[in-house]
């Protein structure tokens, strides 16, 4: 079994691996409706789950609701040590966007079915998630209202443990006076440095830092040098991404996510990819390019 990158302790007691798995990509084409192939969905993730992976993330607006009934089906009931964690503050549409969903109304109820479409009574981390990727729809600059109700909904003992995602230092310092914060999820790869310095507090305060997004938005210049540092180690441009990211900071964790066994596999076996100095400092190279 892979080393899978070593471990992080979320919230001082929900210890994951660092290379996770990400259910996302399990859906059906613009992660709407059901997988193409179910059968292999269901075994990829028991095989991410064999191979060790203890960190899983997921959201009921994948599909909506595909995803989780996936997980479900899967692997309920869950070894004890797998780790689930999901997002809310959007919603599905019939036009297949994702407008915001922060009312407190909304928030109850994508918990609550969360809750219902994976077959727990607690969630273990839920994610307050203010934008889609995308940035398509504008949300309210302060996340005191929505990270409220959240918080509430922890001390009903419905959620354990929180994460925000889509954030700024200032808003996860917002959260973090209403509740204890376990996690980032912000967009950041080799190309997209934008998150440096948040990634840097996160390490600080011993909150792990979730990039999504780990290969993508490079141009031809950045790509050519991710691939000559690829040749150079042995390994594919998206293993030595991944395999950066993990030496870029130790909260950092990944969830790349696949529908393939076989890319899944790949995935995994970037955790134990050590990049020497001289790659490291041409791939710090790529953010400048």
């Amino acid at each position: 079994m892979a080393n899978l990158g070593g471990t992080f302790t979320l919230g001082g007691e929900l210890s994951v691996t660092r290379m996770g798995y990400g259910a996302m990509q399990l859906a059906g084409p613009g992660v709407w409706g059901p997988p193409k192939d179910h059968d292999t969905a269901v075994a990829v993730l028991r095989e991410a789950v064999d191979r060790g992976v203890t960190h899983l993330d997921t959201s009921d607006y994948y599909g909506p609701h595909t995803v989780n009934a996936l997980i479900k089906e899967a692997l309920h009931p869950y070894p004890e040590s797998l780790v689930i964690v999901t997002k809310v503050g959007a919603r599905r549409t019939a036009d297949k966007a994702w407008p915001p969903a922060l009312s407190a109304a909304e928030l109850t109820e994508a918990v609550h079915d969360n809750l219902r479409n994976l077959g727990v009574d607690a969630l273990d981390v839920v994610n307050l998630r203010l934008s889609n990727a995308a940035g398509d729809y504008p949300v309210p600059m302060s996340l005191s209202e929505p990270f409220g109700v959240l918080a509430g909904l922890r001390e009903q003992g419905l959620i354990r443990h929180l994460g925000v995602s889509h954030v700024s230092a200032a808003q996860l310092d917002e959260a973090k006076a209403i509740a204890p914060v376990v996690c980032v999820q912000n967009q950041y790869n080799l190309a997209h440095r934008e998150n440096d310095d948040l990634v840097d507090k996160c390490a600080a305060e011993g909150i792990a830092f979730v990039p999504y997004f780990p290969l993508g938005g490079f141009s031809p210049l950045q790509s050519g040098l991710l691939d000559d540092c690829a040749a150079r180690v042995g390994a594919t441009p998206m293993q030595v991404a991944l395999a950066w990211l993990l030496q870029r900071s130790p909260s950092m964790l990944l969830i790349p996510g696949t529908s393939s066994p076989g890319h899944l596999r790949e995935n995994l076996a970037a955790a134990d990819l050590e990049l020497p100095a001289d790659v490291l400092a041409d791939l710090d190279r790529i953010g400048a390019a």
